[in-house]
């Protein structure tokens, strides 16, 4: 099949648009199209009429232009007629927003969709589903424009059961500073799955990381989604519901799906380099550190602090998750030591971690996380800055930035996330350097490059 009718649309109908409720999905879905987006948008209701001084197509054979794909928002008894007429009328692909199928027991009339679809190379999204939002391009979401919160365009694409969980991550993203190139809300995935976006998003330029939330699968179907992200020169990352006895009941009422035996799938998610995210807030360090540093590292981690206990801290954190902090050669500490200033050099304490203390200034930072960069003992720098440190600037994230411009080996930074502290934040993203707002965060951040190495 091919997806770009339905990833990159010129043209797009919504059906279903009501002329007297404007609260209605497809009329929310319609306005965002027709006021907000590039596509060119068309609106379809059997009455006809005029929305949005727009004419309204009796049916999808009477709009004037092919069209890519088409938003059917209509109840479910309707929809495999429209889905024919859409595929009778040249139609590329659509979205199907309704619900009330297999998640209600009604197989029959969702199964009747996917036999027509597959006779006709006819790719469909849903239905069950919010659909597909393509920043700057087009949105398929019911949810009023000024209520969403949009991340900027980026280079992570999410694959998500649930629209709910999606648009949860989509909020948290923006405020991590992760940008999206898509996001895709597949519902029940009647017959486009997640091996299928897997496939078309590891050839989509605009990706470098593949995030997917997943309630269950078919039988053996998680197999083969494993063994093609294996293959995926992107890295791939899955938070997995239905983890629990209770959780796998709810995920078959939801969208009709096998939650399947967690700890298997688990275990060979790991075994296979697939990066699992245990919870929403790995899910969003997972993704913000592989957007910028997609190669796998083995976990070798070496910090710079001005405070000792949020070394230990830090240590604690690394350890927690398989992480070492290796001894440093005295090659690598005098080296560190001959570029500090005078005030500094006699009594930081040059093991790993380097504690600079409250002393430091941005250019004891710089001498510090140099060395580490050209150091083969470690393979990440994780930098714990406390901004309220006097000798410290609000050019120091940047400044740090260009040390891994230079030199290739990752860093991550942890900083505080306060408002007054947004220019030194910047610096460090600005230069696609990955910021955590806990040190916990930040680890996290170096756990995942590591995550997307085999057993």
């Amino acid at each position: 099949m091919d997806y770009s009718p339905l990833f990159k649309p010129d043209t797009m109908a919504v059906i279903g648009v009501s002329l007297t409720n404007e609260r209605h999905p497809a009329n929310v879905i319609y306005n965002k199209l027709l006021l907000r987006y590039p596509v060119k948008a068309y609106a379809v209701n059997p009455k006809g009429g005029i929305l949005q001084q727009e004419k309204v197509y009796t049916d999808i054979s009477m709009v004037p232009e092919t069209i890519d794909h088409a938003v059917i928002a209509a109840k479910a008894d309707y929809v495999p007629k429209i889905l024919e007429s859409c595929i009778a009328g040249g139609v590329k692909s659509a979205t199907i927003i309704s619900g009330g199928f297999a998640e209600t027991g009604k197989t029959d009339i969702q199964n009747r969709m996917v036999d027509m679809a597959r006779e006709a190379d006819f790719p469909f999204i849903g239905p069950n589903c919010l659909g597909i939002y393509s920043p700057q391009q087009f949105d398929t979401f019911f949810l009023p424009a000024e209520r969403l919160v949009r991340p900027e365009l980026g280079n992570v694409s999410f694959v998500s059961q649930s629209g709910g969980v999606l648009v949860d991550q989509m909020v948290k993203f923006a405020g991590q500073g992760i940008g999206l190139s898509l996001a895709v809300s597949i519902g029940n995935k009647a017959l486009i799955r997640e091996i299928h976006l897997l496939e078309y998003l590891a050839e989509d330029p605009n990706t470098d990381v593949i995030a997917f939330y997943i309630e269950g699968f078919n039988q053996n179907e998680g197999r083969e989604f494993v063994l093609a992200a294996e293959k995926c020169r992107k890295p791939v990352v899955v938070l997995k519901a239905g983890k629990s006895r209770q959780g796998s009941r709810a995920v078959s009422s939801h969208t009709a799906s096998l939650a399947g035996d967690y700890e298997v799938f688990s275990q060979v998610l790991r075994q296979f380099g697939i990066a699992e995210a245990k919870n929403e807030y790995e899910l969003v360090s997972f993704c913000e550190a592989l957007s910028c540093y997609p190669k796998a590292i083995t976990g070798r981690v070496g910090i710079v602090t001005v405070s000792g206990g949020h070394g230990v801290l830090s240590v604690d954190a690394c350890a927690s998750h398989g992480l070492s902090i290796p001894a440093l050669s005295a090659a690598t500490r005098n080296k560190i030591k001959a570029h500090l200033s005078p005030s500094v050099r006699e009594i930081a304490a040059l093991v790993n971690p380097l504690d600079l203390t409250g002393s430091a200034t941005d250019d004891d930072f710089l001498a510090a996380a140099n060395g580490l960069s050209q150091s083969s003992e470690i393979d990440c720098i994780l930098i714990l800055l406390l901004p309220y440190s006097p000798g410290i600037s609000s050019d120091i994230g940047a400044r740090l930035s260009h040390i891994y411009l230079k030199t290739g080996k990752p860093l991550v930074a942890y900083v505080p996330h306060v408002e007054k502290y947004r220019m030194l934040i910047e610096g460090f993203e600005l230069n696609r350097i990955p910021v955590s707002s806990s040190i916990e965060g930040a680890v996290l951040m170096v756990e995942a490059m590591k995550r997307v190495l085999p057993c």
